[in-house]
């Protein structure tokens, strides 16, 4: 893989698989291009939530906005430039409130190899 520039303008976000919810994400890195992670970003529309189990270590940093995320233990909030840690196997939800979120990503392994196997 070549060092390379990644900007938002670059990513296609898709509705993230398996949810109905206003919550888009799109890698940018990936296996695809020998990355031994999976990068980029995520975007939540206002009032929306998303609940599930981590099939990935995944950390985002958010870019602007708000989100939550909660588990068993209790609900971690994060701000601009705050970041947020999941395990793997953790269950989680996601959760936004008025202004919604943009986020940036790095999962390992990769999201999609995770959820192919």
């Amino acid at each position: 893989m070549n060092v390379q520039k990644i900007n938002l303008s670059d990513s296609r976000l898709e509705r993230s698989p398996g949810q109905d919810a206003e919550i888009f994400v799109g890698n940018l890195v990936d296996e695809r291009q020998g990355g031994p992670v999976a990068i980029g970003y995520g975007r939540y529309a206002p009032n929306q939530s998303l609940t599930g189990t981590m099939a990935v270590a995944d950390t985002m940093i958010v870019l602007e906005g708000r989100l939550s995320v909660s588990t068993g233990d209790g609900t971690v909030t994060a701000g601009t430039g705050g970041i947020v840690c999941m395990p793997k196997r953790q269950s989680v939800t996601i959760a936004t409130e008025g202004e919604g979120a943009l986020t940036a990503y790095v999962t390992y392994p990769h999201w999609a190899e995770a959820h192919e196997g």
